[in-house]
């Protein structure tokens, strides 16, 4: 088995980490659009334009699978995709719904969705969680975070100040769901900020789940090819895998 990892940019390495440690794929190939990150601030024909030039090179590349790590192009090009691929095309959207209702015994729960500009004005997270039957979801622009992210600002003073920025009007959520591929990189951050009591749910470890109880695919697969494409500067994403990686990281 052979899956494709698409996002806008670095982002998508949080998910491709679930993947690798789940070993669910004997292949694996991760393309960042990194020339043009990032998408969650561009309109959604953009944002449709782009991931279907990325399709494009997915099908050069013979995958059985594509993984849409970014949000943003989960949330408005997932369509297309599927409409235009000959493999099955997952997102993030749906697998992070499916998570956050099996970690929450109460539909009365809280839940606060961060993610980017445009994922939020896509209303998916809500409007899907709300069918599930959740009626406390708030949802929150959060996008400075990917800035911070991309520059390894993890923690620290100007974390703290950007984390009170954000939050200092909210109570800690039942359920935090991070609807970008790059905060997971953050998660020890918000779950100092908002306490042990808040769930957070991480769409790496979602899209495992999903695939897996989806797919029923075997597991302990030996991974025999790791390979990273990028439209600028692959060498830079490539050390930003092997430095968020670590030994799961393949040159």
């Amino acid at each position: 088995m052979k899956v494709g990892v698409f996002d806008s940019g670095v982002g998508g390495l949080s998910v491709l980490k679930s993947l690798l440690e789940a070993k669910l794929f004997e292949s694996i190939v991760y393309y960042g659009d990194t020339a043009r990150v990032p998408y969650g601030t561009k309109d959604k024909q953009t944002i449709i334009r782009f991931s279907l030039q990325a399709l494009d090179f997915f099908i050069s590349q013979h995958i059985d699978m594509l993984v849409v790590a970014c949000n943003t192009a989960s949330a408005y090009a997932l369509d297309s995709l599927s409409q235009n691929a000959p493999f099955p095309v997952i997102g993030v959207i749906t697998p992070g719904v499916l998570a956050t209702q099996n970690k929450l015994s109460s539909k009365d729960s809280s839940i606060l969705v961060i993610a980017t500009k445009a994922t939020i004005a896509s209303n998916l997270y809500a409007t899907k969680l709300q069918e599930k039957g959740f009626c406390n979801v708030k949802s929150l622009a959060t996008g400075l975070f990917v800035p911070f992210v991309e520059e390894g600002i993890y923690d620290g003073k100007p974390m703290q100040a950007l984390l009170e920025y954000y939050f200092s009007g909210y109570n800690p959520p039942d359920a935090l769901i991070l609807g970008c591929t790059h905060f997971p990189l953050i998660a020890h951050a918000l779950s100092a900020y908002f306490g042990k009591d808040t769930i957070l749910i991480h769409s790496g470890e979602a899209i495992v789940e999903y695939i897996q109880s989806t797919y029923h695919l075997p597991t302990q697969r030996p991974l025999h090819s790791l390979e990273f494409f990028a439209s600028d500067d692959v060498n830079a994403l490539k050390h930003t895998a092997k430095a968020w990686l670590g030994n799961l990281y393949m040159p």
